[in-house]
C-alpha cells in the first residue's frame, strides 16, 4: 500500500520489507518524517514569531522602530520616551525621536544615499559633498525637490580645525568621516557658488556636486548623468523610459544609425533611448570633469568638445550648438511619470532640467519607495502596502518635499513588521 504524508499527497509507493532495498527505503521514510518534522518546527516557530510581532507592546514597537531608524539600541530614557508616545497613540513622534539619534545620520542616511555617488552602487565608497548634501538637506527639512537644482552644499563647522572645501580633492568629507565626527552636529549649509567657481545658475544640487561629477561627467560624452539621476532619482533606468515612437532629429552623431550594418538596430532599439535622453543631456553641454586636476568645470557658452565625439559615426546626426534641453517624455508612453505642466518642457542648463525631473510625480513615488523599502526592509508587497506608499507619495507633494517626514511614516506603518 502506498505510503501517505500526513496531507495526502504520495510519497513512496513501494512495499517496505527486511530486505536491504527495503531497509533503504525506510530509511527514505526516515528522511522524509524528518524533514516534515523540522518544516513543522520551523512554520510553527515563524508563527509563533509573527503572532508575538503582532502582539508586541508599546515598549517592544518602540525598541523595533529605534532600531530600523537609527540602527543602534536606544538609551532607557529614549525607549521609555518612545514608548509613552507610541502608547499614546502617536507613533510619528516615537520616530522623530529615534532620528534625533547621531547613528540615523551618520550611518542610516549615508547608507541610504552613497550608493547613488557612484557607477557602482557602492555603499561603502567615502563620504562626500553629494552624501553630505543630501545628509544635510534632511536634516533641515530643505524640500526635497530641489536636490537637482538648488545652489547648495554642506560643508563642516570652521570650527572642527578641518580642511575647507577644495575642488580638486575630497579630504574635507573623508577627514570628516575618519574623525568620527558626527554629522548631524558638524554639517554646514553653504552655497556652492560661494566654495566653488560655478556661477549660481550653472549650479544644480548634487548633479554638480563634485562627487557626482566625479562619477558621471567624467570622459563619455555626459549622458551618464543624465542616466544615473534618472536610475537614482526617479528609480528608472532607460531600458524603462525608452520611446522608439519619439523623433529622432535630436540625436547626436556619435550614434551610428546602421550598427552593424543594420538599420533595423537602431530604429528598434537605439532610438528609443537616444530620442529620450540626448535632448535632456544636453543640458550639460558646458560640463566636464577634469582627470588631471580632478575639478568639475564648466564653460559658458562652449560646448564640451567630447559632444563631438565620433562625429563621423553619422556626419548627419544632431551637431549639439548649446545647452538647451527638451523634455521628449511629455509626450508618448512617458507621460505616465506625470510631468509638472506649470513647467515648460524645456530650458537651457542643468538647474531647469533638475527642476523638471524633481518635479514630476515619478520623482516623488521612487523618494517614498527608496524609504518604505530601507525602513521596513522590503518592498512594498500587497494592498495595503501600496496604499501606504501612495499615502507617503501624497504627503511628500503637499507637505514641503520632508523626506524626515517620510522616514516618520515609513517606521510608523511598519512598527509591527
Amino acid at each position: 500500500m502506498p505510503l501517505r504524508n500526513g496531507i495526502g499527497e504520495q510519497v513512496i509507493g513501494l512495499r517496505v520489507g527486511s530486505d536491504p532495498d527495503d531497509q533503504r527505503e525506510q530509511g527514505h521514510m526516515n528522511t522524509i518524517q524528518r524533514c516534515k518534522a523540522t518544516l513543522l518546527a520551523t512554520l510553527g516557530l515563524t508563527l509563533a514569531m509573527a503572532s508575538a510581532t503582532a502582539n508586541a507592546g508599546p515598549r517592544e514597537q518602540a525598541k523595533r522602530m529605534h532600531d530600523r531608524l537609527a540602527g543602534v539600541p536606544p538609551t532607557e530614557a529614549v525607549l521609555n520616551a518612545m514608548e509613552t508616545a507610541i502608547a499614546g497613540g502617536n507613533a510619528e513622534r516615537a520616530a522623530q525621536i529615534a532620528m534625533q539619534n547621531d547613528a540615523f545620520y551618520d550611518v542610516t542616511l549615508k547608507n541610504f544615499v552613497t550608493p547613488w555617488t557612484n557607477r557602482d552602487g557602492d555603499v561603502f565608497a567615502p563620504l562626500n559633498d553629494y552624501t553630505a548634501t543630501v545628509i544635510g538637506m534632511v536634516r533641515d527639512e530643505v524640500p526635497f525637490n530641489q536636490v537637482l537644482s538648488a545652489d547648495i552644499v554642506y560643508v563642516a563647522d570652521t570650527s572642527l580645525g578641518l580642511p575647507g572645501y577644495s575642488m580638486t580633492d575630497n579630504r574635507l568629507y573623508e577627514e570628516l568621516e575618519s574623525r568620527a565626527l558626527p554629522l548631524q552636529a558638524a554639517l554646514v549649509r553653504t552655497t556652492q557658488s560661494a566654495v566653488t567657481d560655478l556661477p549660481a545658475n550653472a549650479t544644480a544640487g548634487v548633479m554638480t556636486s563634485r562627487a557626482a561629477a566625479e562619477a558621471f561627467f567624467i570622459a563619455g560624452t555626459n549622458r551618464a548623468m543624465f542616466r544615473w539621476t534618472l536610475l537614482n532619482h526617479l528609480c528608472d533606468d532607460l531600458e524603462q523610459v525608452k520611446d522608439v515612437t519619439r523623433p529622432p532629429d535630436r540625436i547626436r552623431q556619435d550614434v551610428t544609425r546602421s550598427p552593424g550594418g543594420d538599420s533595423r538596430l537602431f530604429l528598434n532599439n537605439c532610438i528609443g533611448c537616444h530620442s529620450v535622453m540626448d535632448p535632456m543631456a544636453q543640458a550639460f553641454a558646458y560640463y566636464n570633469f577634469n582627470e588631471e586636476t580632478g575639478r568639475i568645470e564648466y564653460s559658458a557658452g562652449a560646448v564640451h568638445p567630447k559632444y563631438f565625439n565620433n562625429d563621423a559615426n553619422f556626419p548627419f546626426g544632431f551637431r549639439t550648438p548649446d545647452d538647451a534641453w527638451e523634455n521628449r517624455m511629455r509626450q508618448g508612453r512617458n507621460a505616465l511619470l506625470g510631468w509638472d505642466e506649470s513647467l515648460p518642457g524645456q530650458g537651457n542648463g542643468a538647474k531647469s532640467m533638475g527642476q523638471e525631473l524633481a518635479n514630476s510625480a515619478e520623482f516623488a513615488q521612487c523618494q517614498a519607495r527608496k524609504v518604505f523599502r530601507n525602513v521596513c526592509l522590503r518592498e512594498p508587497v500587497d494592498a495595503a502596502d501600496r496604499a501606504e506608499l501612495g499615502n507617503m507619495v501624497i504627503s511628500l507633494t503637499t507637505g514641503g518635499y520632508n523626506l524626515k517626514q517620510s522616514f516618520a511614516e515609513a517606521a510608523t506603518y511598519c512598527i509591527g513588521d
